[in-house]
């Protein structure tokens, strides 16, 4: 059992994916075990003994991200990269993607509507205000989707249409640190499901259901290429290897609209049972690889070059 790979599972209260992706890795007998991690506490410099990191849960579990970036500091790999998802926002990767040449909808950052306790008047000196709302909807235009900079699915967003539904919903958002962008009325809409970077699935979906219609001709030859070609390029910008990606296309053209979403839904009521099973495979198929052969994952993060005690002498 000494050659025999690890892969752990940090996941949350979600319940089909993560027994569906034990049992098709186990199953396999290709010389690696997935399991649980279990986690109380985590040392300096800690071994891991996993060669895999599946992590499903640290946005919501801050200690998972901090045990993460240990154990990819002694050589695990990650899913997704805790040092790339700690690092992005929405307002930035939609000012990172234009420059690629990928379209995204007009996108503004907003400062918060409130701050924490020992925040006084003389911390946000920096600040315009009142924030002059019109020059904001002259640039973005309505509707407007005002939505958190960090967050992920569909919480703590909001469809404005004037200027004072604009106004009422920001009022709501607390600590929060939101974006407004720009409403694309679609015609058509697409949510890729996206293992590894480059092995990409776009599924047609309902987002005014919140559901996903098993249709493979929804797309043609030309813009189902078009699509793919762009979420591998955001994967790949991005760094993530699980993720799903919305493009919203009207008159032929994809919006990139939400693109950061490290922790996918991958619940097998959501996602439909056809679709379920193309996510479990591919993230087994994903795990065993890098288990195996392992991205120079390490390499793109500056301390690298000093992780080996070698270096320094």
């Amino acid at each position: 059992m000494a050659d025999v790979k690890k892969i752990g599972l940090i996941v949350g209260r979600e319940w089909s994916f993560p027994p569906a992706f034990l049992d098709e890795v186990n199953g396999r007998k290709a010389g690696v075990v997935a399991e649980y991690v279990k986690l109380g506490g985590t040392r300096m410099n800690e071994p891991c003994e996993y060669a895999v990191l599946i992590d499903r849960i640290s946005h919501e579990i801050p200690y998972y991200r901090t045990y993460l970036k240990n154990a990819m500091l002694q050589g695990a790999y990650c899913i997704n990269n805790p040092f790339w998802w700690s690092a992005d926002d929405k307002f930035f990767g939609a000012s990172l993607i234009t420059r690629m040449g990928i379209k995204s909808p007009r996108t503004m950052a907003l400062p918060m509507k409130a701050y924490p306790e020992g925040v006084v008047s003389e911390s946000l000196r920096n600040l315009v205000y009142p924030l002059d709302w019109d020059a904001i909807v002259g640039y973005v235009g309505l509707p407007a989707i005002l939505k958190d900079a960090w967050g992920g699915g569909w919480k703590n967003v909001y469809k404005v249409n004037t200027v004072d539904e604009l106004i009422r919903a920001y009022n709501e958002t607390g600590t929060l640190c939101m974006i407004l962008q720009e409403f694309i009325d679609f015609d058509q809409f697409v949510r890729c499901i996206c293992v590894g970077q480059t092995n990409i699935l776009p599924t047609k979906y309902d987002p005014k259901h919140r559901r996903y219609n098993v249709e493979h001709d929804h797309l043609s030859p030309a813009l189902g290429e078009r699509i793919v070609h762009e979420a591998t390029l955001i994967n790949q910008v991005m760094g993530y290897d699980m993720n799903s990606i919305e493009f919203a296309i009207k008159d032929g053209v994809p919006y990139a609209i939400d693109f950061m979403n490290p922790a996918p839904d991958m619940d097998v009521n959501s996602i439909t049972p056809h679709y379920f099973e193309w996510a479990v495979k591919a993230m087994a198929d994903f795990a065993i690889e890098m288990a195996f052969n392992p991205r120079p994952q390490r390499a793109e993060q500056r301390w690298a070059a000093f992780a080996d005690a070698d270096t320094l002498k």
